[in-house]
């Protein structure tokens, strides 16, 4: 999978970035405050395209979930298209990055292949709508969508193809063969993601439920690979292999995940989650972590435990409960005056200019203010 350059970015709280759109301009911020609401609105057009389909995605339902302005949309993007894009893009770095990590820590293309394949069906587990955006709804979008698609597909077939070396005998298989392979497991991956429907939808990045995890595809995807390059026991033998067990966080993770380590630096850069959570301890202050949870959409206890530790480590939450001599006693979220302040800072009131909704699939709607 290629990286695309239209979202990658990163930088501290207090500092600048430059936003290239898909049209070639620019757009300069000067804090951190856009940076955390871009990322809620591909966070909500991730969910929107789970909900609704690439091409029934509008303006004013992405402004609504992303709970942002029009204006400031449009700061950010050129048209729905241009988010689409950006959150396509957004999904397959990340995808690409645990890949890369995956493979190229191994010694050979077997062992690459095995490591990069695990990687990858966990990481669509773990985000179950970037797993939608990526293997399903890419697959059915306009042609700017495709040719990000088709790019991405490229690159798994060049790794691929690399089998071909490790093949035996005068009569190997030829370059096409990859591109069958690799199209036969993103269509074993459609259907079975295809198939999930929309039940993650609102628990954002959420991890899936055992019996419906794409890792249990794991042996027969192996097999499917390598048959045609290391022949029938290989493929026997993969078929019955467990998958590796699960490595650290890679760079892909480190970049942007959440529930980073609790002592990572004060001005890292804050996303969808982290936001989800500091507005829940605004809306229920003296919550405990289930309640903040709850209110937030997570589902994982340990993951937010790992960010309330965060935010108290950047000042910006207080603990008032559960230590002390009332330890044993449910936590206690209180905002602090500074995470009070960027609170307030991140509810950005709607702007009065107004720009059409045009669909990625062509069309628009009726000028409105979004609901």
């Amino acid at each position: 999978m290629r990286g695309t350059g239209n979202i990658k970015q990163t930088r501290s709280i207090g500092g600048s970035v430059r936003v290239r759109r898909v049209d070639g301009s620019d757009v300069t911020r000067s804090n951190n405050v856009e940076e955390i609401q871009r990322s809620r609105i591909l966070g909500a057009m991730a969910e929107e395209v789970a909900i609704r389909g690439a091409s029934s995605v509008t303006v004013a339902r992405v402004i609504a979930r992303a709970r942002v302005s029009r204006r400031l949309f449009y700061e950010l993007f050129a048209d729905i298209e241009d988010c689409l894009l950006a959150t396509l893009d957004w999904g397959l770095e990340q995808a690409r990055a645990v890949a890369v990590d995956a493979y190229s820590a191994e010694r050979s293309w077997l062992e690459g292949i095995r490591a990069a394949l695990a990687a990858l069906l966990r990481f669509f587990d773990d985000r179950p709508l970037l797993a939608q955006l990526c293997l399903v709804h890419a697959a059915g979008g306009g042609p700017r969508v495709l040719e990000r698609r088709s790019r991405a597909v490229e690159e798994l077939c060049q790794v691929v193809d690399r089998g071909r070396a490790e093949s035996k005998g005068d009569r190997g298989p030829g370059p096409v063969t990859a591109e069958g392979v690799v199209g036969a497991v993103l269509a074993v991956l459609y259907t079975r993601v295809l198939d999930r429907g929309t039940e993650m939808v609102g628990h954002y990045d959420s991890p899936v439920e055992e019996g419906s995890r794409l890792i249990e595809l794991y042996g027969e995807l192996m097999s499917l690979i390598v048959l045609p390059y290391l022949g029938a026991p290989a493929a026997g033998r993969e078929l019955r292999r467990s998958p590796p067990p699960r490595k650290a966080a890679s760079r892909a993770h480190s970049e942007t995940a959440d529930a980073t380590s609790p002592h990572s630096h004060v001005a890292a850069r804050m996303t969808y989650r982290t936001v989800q959570v500091l507005r829940a301890i605004a809306e229920l202050p003296a919550a405990s972590n289930r309640e903040v949870a709850e209110r937030a959409g997570i589902v994982d206890q340990g993951q937010i435990s790992k960010i309330l530790t965060r935010l108290e480590y950047q000042g910006l939450a207080v603990n008032r409960g559960g230590s002390g001599p009332a330890r044993g006693t449910p936590n206690s979220w209180w905002l602090t005056e500074r995470g009070e302040a960027l609170e307030r800072e991140l509810r950005e009131p709607p702007s009065v200019g107004r720009k059409s909704d045009r669909r990625p699939g062509g069309g628009s709607e009726a000028r409105r203010p979004a609901k």
